[in-house]
Formats: structure tokens, C-alpha cells, sequence
């Protein structure tokens, strides 16, 4: 692996990329002005603080403090080294490092043990579509699947394949190409026998449903029984490379039709997703047998904010799209329902009613949020009794109460009005009094515990004149290749008084002793340490004159200088209290007109 990439080579990629286009491979970005905002990937937000400049070609989030240049935003979003993020850039960019660097495909070292892994899942997955697509074994495997409904279109797609009825064969196969039977086992391809240590293969005449991770390293399988064999799915376990809570099925297919359509359509099972794919509904994604998770939702997040959760029609299936939907509502989701009918899933209801029908009726009828909560509060309850019709009624009135905007208030308390022939403002008085019992209820309860994040929140606290001045004068510094020497000149040979500031204008008389002209993403790619990096895309973010007035810049270095001298007062007024507790009143006396002095100075 070669130890340095030459710095005519960083220069080429960094001039050939735009960051913002490869940031939004990861944050979903809508311009405002001349940046473009979106959620931060590096901790968990509702509001936008993520902010990407085209012009400089930084990022910095206000929330958090992560900033840097498109560089360091791969290094610390896939916890890779700065060798690693230039090889997947100068991929993008198509330019020639002229190094022997090894990475994964992705841009991403890993140890030879999980690359192992990764390799002899790949290695299964072309065999087992090579199985099932094209050899006798497979063929009664592939005759059970054309008469379920898949197309060899689906089949190619998701690559599915066939695991022979063989208990060693997977075994042998990979021992074979020298993978080590050991971490085989680790990755969940094989199991180990306690009697005598011998070892099986976990998957035997089973239909192979590979899956992916996000960026299309096939990480696990999924196994499904031709007949009436137990488990109907057998699933990997978990391992070092798949983790249930994290990945999301076909996601990795799934993101351009998802960031086009600025949809996600979220199933329960991928066998969902692979027949709403082939009826033409291409956004679809799908947990792993697990409930949804803050993992997901970050994940989806990022490329979108509007989610129609698609979920079986059956209690398990609606109380599962209840649970999904109040979580994608807390995480600032806009969210809709897809309902069908008589208890089907959504494989069930393509096969009974075709795909334009599903497309039409189920997903492009979906329900609103609230509508969908008016179905799910409404059942196990007799309307026509009265009792359950008013706990039904309050309980609507508590979810209406709960809702931002007049309309939409206005809206359904219509709708409660005209189902139940209830007077309109009898309703309205209700709902303010249901708005003040609940507001009185959460009063003084301790506030829901955000998810953490990976760093804490940057400190709001008004600052003290010298550090806001300091901080212009960066900012000026960093725009300004004189004014750089400028303001060297006029602190006479002292420094800042904030460690990192002085840590990062000395970076920068370094930096315009071998570059002529400011360049942002390349001063950031320059300083060696990452929270001098974050403080510097910060300050690049300020808003500041264009122009630096003599006057301005005079201040400035004003406050920074008058700073040490403040510290001083201080230092002697502590000296002068204690000459006076002494009852050396002389020395008291000539400590009083030293502070004098420094105030004049001032």
C-alpha cells in the first residue's frame, strides 16, 4: 500500500469533484440561498443545521460542530483513512493516483478477516443464481418460483439463487478457495458441530434471497424452504457484517428511485418489495424481521422525508404500521398508510388484484397520517354503542389535538362532526379543553430523551469580545492571503488567546508560504487535526464584510491585545486585596497605580 499520494494528484481530485454532489449521495440537500441544507448525518436532528458551500467546498453543521472538505466528510461518515477517501474519490473522478493502493471496491480497507467474509459471500451469491438459473439442480427450484409469480427479470435482479441439498457441499466448496473454515462459520455460512468439531453448511435446498448492505456488498442470506420444511425462513445470524437494526433490503437498489421520487415505500418483508418492484413500485425497501429502528430511520432520512409504509392488513401488519409510523413522525417524518383489503399482504393483493391495481389503489390511495389513525383507533370498538363511540371520539379529539396546522384541524373535526352529527362547535370546545388537560398532563414531565449524538451539542453561549474577534480575523485571514500577514504584523509578536485559533493561523502562515491564493478545501485538507478542521468550516460559514475597513481590522486586533491586559488587572486587583489584608498599604498603594496604568492602556 503506497504511503502517500502526491499532492498534484489531492489537488486534481479536490479541482474534479463537487462536494455537494457527493454529499448528497448520503444527505438528502435542498439549496437555500447560496448553500445548500440538510440533516446531518453525523448526529440525530429534526431541523436542517447541515449546511454545504459550492463556492468553498465545505460542509459545516451548526448543530454539531462536524464541518470539513469532501475529504474528511468520507473519512469520518465511513470511518475511513484520508488514503482510503482520495481512492474513492479519484474513482469518481476518474483520476489516476499512479498508486498500489488496496481497498474493498468502496473505498473502505477492512481486515483480512472480514474481507474473508465479504468475499466468500459474494463468491455464494453468483453461485447460487448460477445454480438456479442455469443448472439441473436448480431447475426444480426455478420451476417453484416461475409458478409462484416471479419473473426471471426478479429473479435476475435481486439475484436470487439455490442452495443444493448437501450438507457439506457449501464447506468444501469454500475450503477449497483457502477460506478458512473458522471464520466461515463467523460469517454465518456454515456451522460447527460440538460432537466431534466437524462442520455443515446452514443452508440445504432452500431458495437463496441474498442481502445487501447499503453500498451493494452482499453481506447475509435468507433461505426460503421449497416445502413444508421448518423453519419456512431461515435467515443468517447476526455477525461482524450484518446487523439487522442497521440494514434495510434493496435500499441499495432502491435509493435512486427513492431520491428521484423523493418517496420511500417501507415493507415488512423483501418478499413484498420484490413484487411491488415488479409491479412497477421501484422505491420499496424492507427491515430484516426486525421493527423499525433509529438506524433505519437515520438512514432513510438521509435521502428522503416522505415514507408511505405498505405493512400486511392483518393486526400483527397494523399494529406494526402504528408503531413504525410514530417513530418516523417523532424523527420529522411526512408519512402515509397503504391499506388493502381482507387481510392480505402486499404480495397477496399484486397476485389477486395485479399490479396497476396495486399501484392505483393501494399506494397511490394512501391514507394521510391522521386518516390512517382514525381506522386504527376505530377498531374492537362497536360505534353503535354508545360508550365505546365517545372513548372513540375523545381519543380522535386527544390525536387532532396533537396536530400543528389549522387546517388540517379544521379538516377532520369536520370529518368527526359530519360522521357522528355532532355540532361542529360543540367539537371545538372540546378540543380546547382536550388541548389544555394534555398540555397540563406533560407540564413539568421530564422532556423525551433525544437519540444521542456523536458529538455534543456546540455551546450557544454569547462569547466574549475577544473571541468573536479573533474569529473575524480568521475568517478575514482565511479569505485574504495579505490580510494573513497583515494581521501578523500587527499583533508584534503576540499570539491569540485562544489555543486553537493560534494552532490555526500558524497552519495558515505555513499554508501561504507554498500557496498563492486562499483555497478553503485545501487549507482544510492541510491541517492535520480534525477539530481545528470542524473550527475552521465553522468559521468559513460566518457571515462577514467583504471588505476589511482599516478601522475594523484596528479593533479587532484591539480586543485580542487588551484581552492579556484585562487578565492582568485582574492578577493584580487579587495581589493588591492581599497586600491590603497584609497591611502592607505601600505596596498596595504601588499595585493600584500599575492597574491604573493598565486600564489606561486599555
Amino acid at each position: 500500500m503506497a504511503e502517500r499520494i502526491a499532492e498534484e494528484k489531492i489537488n486534481q481530485i479536490r479541482q474534479s469533484v463537487d462536494i455537494v454532489e457527493i454529499i448528497s449521495e448520503y444527505v438528502q440537500l435542498k439549496k437555500q440561498g447560496r448553500n445548500y441544507f440538510g440533516l446531518c448525518p453525523f448526529h440525530g436532528e429534526n431541523s436542517p443545521s447541515f449546511s454545504v458551500s459550492t463556492d468553498k467546498q465545505i460542509y459545516h453543521c451548526f448543530g454539531c460542530g462536524a464541518g470539513g472538505n469532501v475529504f474528511s466528510f468520507l473519512m469520518e461518515l465511513e470511518g475511513i483513512s484520508f488514503l482510503e477517501a482520495a481512492v474513492k474519490l479519484a474513482e469518481k473522478a476518474n483520476v489516476d493516483l499512479q498508486v498500489n493502493f488496496s481497498v474493498n471496491g468502496k473505498g473502505k480497507s477492512v481486515s483480512p478477516e472480514l474481507q474473508s467474509m465479504l468475499d466468500a459471500h459474494e463468491l455464494l451469491r453468483k453461485f447460487y443464481h448460477h445454480l438456479l438459473v442455469n443448472t439441473k439442480d436448480g431447475q426444480h427450484a426455478l420451476e417453484y418460483l416461475l409458478n409462484r409469480g416471479f419473473t426471471r427479470e426478479s429473479i435476475d435482479k435481486f439475484q436470487i439463487g439455490y442452495s443444493l441439498n448437501s450438507w457439506d457441499f457449501v464447506y468444501k466448496f469454500l475450503a477449497k478457495r483457502d477460506f478458512l473454515p473458522e471464520i466461515m462459520e463467523k460469517a454465518g455460512l456454515i456451522i460447527k458441530r460440538e460432537r466431534d468439531g466437524t462442520y455443515f453448511d446452514r443452508f440445504r435446498d432452500r431458495i437463496m434471497f441474498p442481502i445487501f448492505d447499503r453500498n451493494g456488498n452482499c453481506i447475509a442470506f435468507s433461505g426460503r424452504s421449497l416445502g413444508a420444511d421448518e423453519p419456512k425462513y431461515l435467515n443468517s445470524p447476526e455477525t461482524v457484517i450484518f446487523n439487522k437494526s442497521k440494514i434495510l433490503y434493496n435500499f441499495h437498489l432502491a435509493k435512486p428511485n427513492i431520491r428521484k421520487l423523493q418517496q420511500a415505500v417501507l415493507f415488512e418483508g423483501f418478499a413484498d418489495v420484490i413484487a411491488a418492484d415488479k409491479s412497477g413500485v421501484e422505491n420499496g425497501i424492507a427491515t430484516m424481521g426486525t421493527s423499525l429502528t433509529e438506524e433505519h430511520i437515520t438512514l432513510i432520512r438521509q435521502n428522503t422525508e416522505s415514507i408511505t409504509i405498505c405493512f400486511d392488513s392483518d393486526k400483527a401488519g397494523i399494529e406494526a404500521a402504528f408503531r413504525a409510523g410514530n417513530m418516523l413522525i417523532d424523527a420529522g417524518c411526512s408519512i402515509k398508510v397503504s391499506m388493502m383489503s381482507d387481510g392480505l399482504d402486499p404480495d397477496e393483493y399484486i397476485k389477486k388484484n395485479g399490479p396497476e391495481k396495486f399501484r392505483n389503489e393501494v399506494i397511490g390511495a394512501s391514507h394521510t397520517w391522521m386518516a390512517f389513525k382514525f381506522l386504527y383507533f376505530r377498531r374492537g370498538k362497536n360505534l353503535q354503542i354508545e360508550g365505546d363511540r365517545l372513548a372513540y371520539i375523545e381519543t380522535i379529539l386527544k390525536e387532532i389535538s396533537k396536530l400543528t396546522k389549522a387546517v388540517e384541524k379544521d379538516h377532520y373535526l369536520r370529518q368527526l362532526a359530519s360522521e357522528f352529527s355532532i355540532s361542529l362547535d360543540a367539537l371545538q370546545q372540546q378540543l380546547k379543553q382536550v388541548f389544555f388537560t394534555e398540555k397540563k398532563k406533560s407540564h413539568g414531565q421530564t422532556p423525551p430523551i433525544n437519540k444521542p449524538s456523536v458529538r455534543a451539542k456546540q455551546d450557544k453561549k454569547l462569547k466574549p469580545a475577544h473571541y468573536t474577534a479573533e474569529r473575524r480575523l480568521i475568517a478575514h485571514m482565511l479569505r485574504n492571503r495579505d490580510t494573513a500577514y497583515r494581521v501578523q504584523d500587527l499583533l508584534r509578536g503576540n499570539t491569540f488567546n485562544i489555543d486553537e485559533h493560534q494552532a490555526i493561523i500558524t497552519y495558515l502562515i505555513g499554508f501561504y508560504e507554498e500557496h498563492m491564493n486562499p483555497d478553503s478545501s485545501a487549507f482544510l485538507t492541510y491541517i492535520q487535526d480534525d477539530n481545528l478542521r470542524r473550527i475552521v468550516a465553522d468559521i468559513e460559514m460566518m457571515s462577514i464584510n467583504e471588505e476589511l475597513s482599516s478601522q475594523e481590522l484596528t479593533d479587532y486586533i484591539k480586543q485580542v491585545l487588551n484581552y492579556q491586559k484585562l487578565l492582568k488587572i485582574k492578577e493584580k486587583e487579587v495581589e493588591q486585596k492581599e497586600a491590603e489584608r497584609q497591611s502592607d498599604f505601600s505596596k498596595a498603594a504601588a499595585i493600584g497605580n500599575e492597574i491604573i496604568q493598565l486600564r489606561k492602556s486599555l
